[in-house]
């Protein structure tokens, strides 16, 4: 090449020629292949981004006190100790009867051991806040994460008839330490069966003849129970360790426990007339299960000779977790592994262990079904550029989007991705992106070698950089467009930062290979052929689109003549636009946050009226699964009542770990693989629920069929936060506002955090007689808890169990339910009389106390410092039904409206933030779904703005003038045109990820302008007329736009199946074909109607200024 022609060459041209011809090129593209193969072995696999969001629960106990005493003296306080922390997103309370519960939620992405210590050390710092010796305990702290969430769930039940849960909880201890050495794992937890307890069932009438009271047996469990290093034996040179008492060994050692000493009868005050009254002479002695307060099991559905059948059998559940950083899968297979070994040994053969939950399964067939999707998405791109322009080229395009997938595989691991869905789906739709350059490069070679005679070393580079500056210009214009996208708040920037920062990445790197490995395998493939494809073919395949576009073209191209065809096009360009926004209005296309996933499992969580038995709560539990196994799909189904199933990452946000009570129960129900059914899982769902609430109707119970979200969870799809001036009143207005919801059509899975009415009774201390016998109050109190509630006084010491065996006493499990049995126990007091002794008194719990029976107490929760009552709900789904929470939102709105508040204050609805002033008005926050949604399109909305204003400042850098680039990014708007037809064509709902494409398009489409309006400025520095210039564009530039434009549709096409991401596929699919369509033509004429007259005005010069029309047309200050 010579020296004048290479100083001619720009930047990419002199990085074509540097790497053209050097044997460092190959390396490069090998190293390239390695990255990519090992950042597929070693990247952890996993379905969703893992968002790391920090949350901590803080449980100060108090025991005794009121719900407004321990609101007052501890929850207030605590949250403006909390609220000093820095980086908190919310602090959210509930205030229960002798326990507050603190929940501090960070910002997303706060590192969670730096939150951490920062909690701890204000809560250490500020420690003098509690109430001092009011019985204020310190606070536990009970940090939570995505790592908390289970990947695996192992459920353990008996064949048959069944096997006991409480030998299945036997079992699950022993499994619980074996799969805790697998490596990766977190916490390995066993949910369900009863605990193993020796019981000490009191008898009160035994108890009263022998004058023994619960004291006494509480004194000597304690007493007795002891043993100590006494010493040393030295002697006959050795020593001897000697220990002084025994541990309660078994319940026979308890049984045989002596509570008291007692005259035999006459003789009374000789040691020989004296007998030991035994524990066993006024208690029974038992050791086993202990009374369930929680149920487990799991309900296998089978068909036998065409026939549905449902088995239910006790069960236990083992719940693993992983630790950060974790491949999914592989610690998933290894747990499972593990499992099998122990078959025969720790698991007997009586057993069955089925794997319930398995996300490191689900992780790895997402991945492996999207990465087979990329290879596709690659070969069909292969192929179109095969078809298009040849055999070699589709070799050398390929090669380019190979090296450049695997490079970006390895930058995603190590900017610290994972391979999940949306990180594979970036990939996926970028196919089409970042082939662009490639094709861009390699069509420009193969049409330059037709008229370019030139050694191949010196035409290649010249190729390169005839179409290198708007490639660079393009290519960033298309980065400026997705990368602000990465800095999207909330909970929904991390779900989505996968698809900005991959695609970003992925452009550069496809921009450094199309200058550096492209032109290499040009040479190398395409130097011998250049001569293969024949240049009357080519001008066949030039003039027919020259024909078509001087055709298409003429009439807007003719100066003033042409003005009324310009205004024409617009007028039908801007009718086009104001149709299909007018589709959103008319529900044709229906807004929401993001769809379904069509998951293989449900909840059903079940929320009873408050007071109910745990008996009660397992035969409603019973009733529903009986109705949910008749669903096709389901093949199990686990109960869990009294406490809760193991969490998802929805579980965790909703804090359903704190699930725990009669009242409460929880449905996980199991279905088929997708590839085996053909209702999708919300389908499933929303099909059972009036058969559901059918059921929970007649129980008088509250059910919610919760699906796993496809992106961030929230408390319920529609929540109403009530505030106002005092918690009564504003428990009355929730119950309105309930009330609304339940009048609202489509508006299912209501409820509200007011307790159901109930009551209670309190056992009101006679003060004056209890001082009278010596009696203190609390002795009073501590008697009759440990005849209901059963205490833990001391502990069994058999060396075998792995969790405490405690001697609990109380009265039997038949007794609790009648207050005369507690009041049937007696206490022992002394009346001193001033004197050394005195009097002793043995007096019935009855006659120092009077019950009275009073309304159970509020639990009153806040949020952000502020007293607030949830109403939640959700939209039912199905035909002829939007299936979105924002139209539901706005429906309540109506009835909402027409409320009267309790005190006369006016109600307010707040949409964005809380009220600031709870006191003069009542205030109604809508939240849910509709606060994601509004900050997820409020922060992609910003970032499409600033991509906007990126793209215009990079464009006025390239062509130096301020009319130009308006007229390159007119055909962002002409992507509406494609987009919302599109969604409502297939009926799909408009969410986040079809906003992704949308901002998407916007770099894209300006690509093509780039390409247009710069081979115009080619042609018109070539001498051509601004007509012919204008057409000539079209017709050249239809080739390579037309390609890239049909590379990027494919790449949508393998995403068009996935419920998640088919908006972004219908985005890209139908906003690429429309605004290429119409930007080849209106982006020319739009240029020419923007400057034809002061190319007229030039032609109309001395001879001497015509040569710089072009020049200054380029750089029109305007």
């Amino acid at each position: 090449m010579s020296e004048t022609s290479s100083a001619r060459l720009g930047v990419s041209g002199r990085i074509a020629r540097a790497f053209l011809t050097t044997q460092i090129t190959p390396l490069l593209a090998l190293v390239g292949l390695l990255l990519g193969l090992f950042a597929v072995l070693v990247t952890p696999k996993e379905e969703e981004p893992q968002i790391n969001v920090t949350m901590a629960n803080v449980l100060i106990p108090f025991p005794g006190a009121s719900s407004n005493d321990v609101h007052n003296l501890v929850t207030v306080p605590a949250e403006q100790v909390l609220s000093q922390i820095t980086g908190i997103e919310h602090v959210f309370s509930v205030t229960r009867p002798g326990m507050a519960i603190l929940t501090i939620q960070f910002k997303v992405g706060e590192d969670r051991i730096a939150a951490l210590v920062r909690l701890h050390d204000t809560l250490q710092a500020n420690s003098d806040w509690l109430p001092q010796h009011l019985g204020v305990q310190p606070p536990i702290v009970k940090p939570r994460g995505i790592d908390d969430v289970p990947i695996v769930t192992l459920t353990l039940h008996g064949k048959g008839e069944g096997t006991p849960a409480s030998e299945l909880q036997k079992v699950a201890h022993a499994l619980e330490i074996e799969l805790k050495r697998v490596a990766g794992t977190r916490e390995v937890s066993t949910l369900g069966g009863p605990d193993r307890v020796v019981r000490v069932t009191l008898d009160p009438e035994r108890m009263a003849a022998q004058r023994i009271t619960v004291t006494d047996i509480e004194r000597a469990l304690r007493a007795t129970n002891a043993s100590a290093p006494a010493g040393q034996l030295v002697g006959a040179n050795r020593t001897v360790d000697v220990r002084a008492g025994e541990f309660f060994q078994s319940a026979d050692d308890v049984a045989r426990l002596v509570v008291a000493v007692r005259a035999a009868g006459t003789g009374a005050g000789h040691a020989n007339d004296r007998r030991p009254v035994f524990l066993s002479d006024v208690a029974r002695v038992t050791a086993g299960p202990d009374t369930p307060d929680r149920y487990v099991w799991h309900g296998q559905v089978s068909e036998v000779d065409g026939e549905r059948r449902y088995v239910e059998t006790p069960a236990v559940t083992i719940a693993v977790s992983k630790k950060a950083g974790e491949n999914a899968s592989s610690v998933a297979d290894a747990v499972l592994a593990r499992a099998q070994q122990l078959r025969g040994t720790l698991i007997p053969d009586d057993i069955v262990v089925d794997v319930t939950r398995n996300y490191g399964d689900t992780a790895r067939d997402k991945a492996n079904s999207l990465i087979k999707k990329l290879i596709f998405a690659t070969l069909s791109v292969v192929a179109l550029v095969w078809a298009a322009l040849g055999r070699r080229e589709a070799i050398v395009v390929g090669i380019a989007v190979v090296l450049t997938l695997a490079v970006t595989l390895f930058a995603s691991w190590a900017y610290g991705f994972t391979l999940n869905r949306v990180s594979l789906f970036a990939l996926i739709f970028s196919i089409g992106i970042l082939v662009d350059d490639a094709i861009v490069v390699v069509e420009n070679i193969h049409r330059r070698a037709q008229f370019d005679h030139a050694p191949p070393t010196e035409m290649i580079p010249r190729a390169v950089d005839e179409v290198g500056g708007p490639t660079i210009l393009a290519t960033l214009t298309v980065i400026a467009a997705l990368l602000p996208m990465a800095f999207v708040s909330g909970l929904m920037g991390p779900y989505m930062a996968p698809i900005p920062i991959n695609s970003s990445m992925g452009m550069l790197l496809s921009l450094a290979i199309a200058f550096v490995v492209t032109p290499w395998l040009a040479l190398r493939l395409l130097a011998k052929h250049q001569g293969a494809h024949a240049p009357a073919s080519v001008d066949r395949v030039t003039q027919k689109l020259t024909a078509f576009f001087t055709r298409t073209m003429t009439p807007f191209l003719r100066g003033r003549d042409g003005r009324r065809a310009r205004w024409a096009l617009a007028g039908a360009i801007f009718a086009a636009i104001a149709l299909s926004v007018a589709l959103v209005p008319l529900k044709a296309v229906v807004m929401k946050m993001l769809p379904f996933d069509n998951k293989s499992e449900f909840q059903v969580v079940v929320d009873m009226p408050t007071g109910t038995a745990v008996e009660t709560t397992a035969a409603a539990l019973r009733d529903l699964a009986v109705e949910v196994a008749k669903l096709p799909e389901v093949t199990s189904i686990q109960a869990y009542a009294g406490l809760a199933s193991p969490i998802s990452f929805n579980g965790l946000v909703r804090q359903y770990y704190l699930r725990s009570g009669g009242e409460l129960g929880d449905l996980q129900v199991n279905l088929v693989d997708k590839a085996h059914r053909s209702r999708k899982s919300h389908e499933i769902a929303q099909a059972v629920l009036p058969a559901l609430q059918a059921v929970a109707k007649k129980h008088g119970a509250d059910i919610k069929v919760v699906e796993v979200p496809p992106g961030p969870p929230v408390l319920s799809p529609l929540v109403a936060e009530v505030y106002g001036p005092d918690y009564e009143s504003t428990m009355k207005l929730a119950k309105q506002v309930r009330g609304v919801f339940e009048s609202t059509p489509d508006i299912v899975a209501i409820d509200d955090t007011t307790l159901d009415a109930a009551e209670r009774i309190v056992l009101r201390v006679d003060a004056a007689k209890a001082a009278l016998y010596g009696i203190p109050v609390a002795e009073v109190a501590r008697v009759a808890r440990m005849a209901l509630a059963g205490e833990d006084i001391t502990p069994l010491h058999d060396g075998q169990s792995k969790y405490a065996v405690p001697v609990r006493v109380g009265l039997a499990s038949a007794q609790t339910g009648r207050l005369d049995a507690v009041l049937k126990l007696r206490l022992r007091g002394q009346d001193l009389g001033g004197q050394s002794g005195g009097q002793v008194y043995e007096v019935a719990l009855a006659e120092l106390v009077n019950p009275v029976r009073l309304p159970v107490e509020p639990v009153i929760y806040r949020k952000d410092l502020q007293p607030v009552v949830y109403v939640m709900g959700d939209v039912a789904g199905g035909k002829g039904r939007t299936d979105s929470p924002l139209y539901g939102m706005f429906a309540l709105r109506e009835g909402i409206a027409k409320l009267e508040t309790p005190s006369g204050l006016p109600l307010e609805e707040h949409f964005i933030a809380q009220p600031q002033d709870r006191f003069t008005a009542f205030g109604i926050k809508w939240d849910g779904e509709w606060q994601i949604t509004y900050e997820t399109f409020r922060d992609m909305g910003i970032a499409y703005g600033v991509g906007l204003i990126l793209i215009y400042l990079l464009v006025v850098a390239q062509f130096r003038s301020y009319l130009t680039p308006l007229v390159i990014m007119a055909p962002i708007p002409l992507t509406i045109i494609g987009v919302l037809p599109g969604h409502a064509i297939f009926g799909a709902q408009f969410t986040a990820t079809s906003m992704i494409g949308m901002i998407a398009l916007a770099g894209i489409i300006v690509r093509n302008s780039i390409l247009l309006v710069d081979f115009i400025h080619q042609r018109l520095d070539e001498g051509a007329s601004f007509e012919q210039a204008t057409i000539d564009a079209a017709a050249t530039r239809a080739k390579p736009i037309v390609l890239t434009a049909v590379a990027a549709m494919l790449g949508a096409v393998f995403i068009l199946d996935d419920p998640i991401f088919n908006g972004l596929a219908i985005s890209l699919l139908f906003g690429i074909f429309v605004s290429t369509v119409l930007t080849l033509v209106v982006i020319p004429v739009l240029y020419y109607a923007a400057n034809w007259r002061k190319v007229q005005q030039r032609v109309e010069r001395p001879a001497s200024n015509v040569d710089r029309g072009a020049a200054d047309l380029a750089t029109d200050p305007r």
